[in-house]
């Protein structure tokens, strides 16, 4: 069976659309990697598969082997070179303050640091419907039926390596997709609760449980209410609620702004008696990296000129950047180098690594 070498299978679900699933578990696939974990993502949202695009691999296709289909390979298990940091105090220190871990240490502006450690990381893979699609453009338009087995056959026929976390990135709501998965995981896996595995060893299909995507607005909380609900009625354990869009914080002044609210994941956390993992603020730096693949850098934009009523066409206006608000790159050059160790360079990095922290502790002592 596909789901035997994996050791934990997590689930990424939201019954409201648009609230981050597929980011939140692009980022917690990229963190339990560096921290040395073996790690699968599996797209099952048929109609808008979006892992591909953010893991750069829209021009990937799947591989058929005997037996059924091998993922795209993200990344192997390597280890990464020191890698500079360009954080400075007024920007990503202040997102890293917005999730549950402390800040970096402090970085002068327009300086440059160097992690001068390397760090071991675990391979990375992934498999979408994107995959078998002629073009990112192509619709899927399909029945009930044809999704269930899809579903289905995502869950059987990929040939995943040994890994150490499968997690499965899900369409909104509670509809026909969620049931199969549902169904077929909990049929073709040993939960906790009735796992036969002696005290202290994990099974090796084990479904650890599912961690819940909300935004802070009350309008994505009431919808992804019935997602608690629906995961208490199917018997999937909630391993922990994860706030995202939690705030935003200038890269260039630090003010934050609560753009969607504040506070409601935690509120409904709390409601439903489970885990609180932590808040995900908006960083633009990391929607140029997934877009763009530039490495994230934060600073401010100094401009000095004679004449502020024309700074555009005064050709001895004088414009120094750190790493401009935008995230631009003054040399205009493509980063080169993998995602994952241009992730490192991310502010929301840090606030991954604490919540991948929870979740591994969570699944690890339950």
């Amino acid at each position: 069976m596909s789901l035997n070498n994996a050791k934990q299978i997590v689930l990424i679900l939201s019954g409201k659309g648009g609230v981050g699933k597929s980011s939140v578990t692009t980022q917690l696939a990229l963190s339990l990697s560096l921290s040395g974990h073996t790690v699968g993502i599996l797209d099952v949202d048929l109609t808008g598969p979006s892992i591909p695009r953010l893991l750069g691999l829209e021009d990937a296709k799947i591989t058929q082997a005997p037996g059924g289909w091998l993922p795209v390979k993200v990344h192997h298990a390597q280890i990464l070179p020191p890698t500079p940091s360009h954080l400075n105090q007024a920007g990503a220190e202040t997102i890293h303050n917005q999730g549950v871990n402390p800040p970096p240490p402090p970085v002068a502006n327009g300086s440059t640091s160097s992690t001068t450690a390397l760090h071991s990381i675990g391979a990375l893979h992934a498999i979408s419907l994107a995959f078998l699609l002629p073009s990112r453009s192509s619709a899927v338009v399909w029945r009930g039926p044809k999704k269930t087995a899809m579903v289905r056959q995502f869950l059987t026929d990929v040939l995943w390596p040994p890994l150490d976390y499968l997690l499965i990135d899900t369409p909104p709501g509670t509809s026909d997709e969620h049931i199969s998965l549902a169904e077929t995981l909990l049929q073709q896996t040993s939960t906790p609760a009735v796992s036969s595995v002696p005290s202290g060893m994990s099974s090796p299909n084990q479904l650890a449980g599912a961690v819940i995507v909300t935004t802070p607005q009350a309008v994505a909380i009431s919808d992804v209410r019935k997602e608690l609900s629906f995961c208490r009625k199917v018997g999937i354990g909630v391993l922990g609620v994860v706030e995202n869009m939690s705030g935003y914080v200038c890269e260039c002044c630090g003010e934050e702004t609560n753009l969607f609210g504040k506070g409601g994941g935690e509120l409904m956390a709390r409601e439903f008696g489970v885990k609180f993992l932590g808040r995900v603020p908006v960083d633009g730096q990391w929607g140029l990296l997934v877009e763009e693949g530039k490495r994230p850098r934060y600073g401010r934009v100094s401009v000095e000129s004679e004449q502020e009523d024309d700074e555009k066409s005064n050709d001895s206006d004088e414009l120094e950047r750190y790493g401009d608000g935008n995230g631009v790159d003054p040399t205009n050059e493509q980063d080169d180098g993998l995602l994952v160790d241009k992730y490192r360079n991310c502010s929301l990095h840090g606030t991954f690594e604490g919540i991948t922290r929870q979740l591994v502790d969570i699944i690890e002592h339950r």
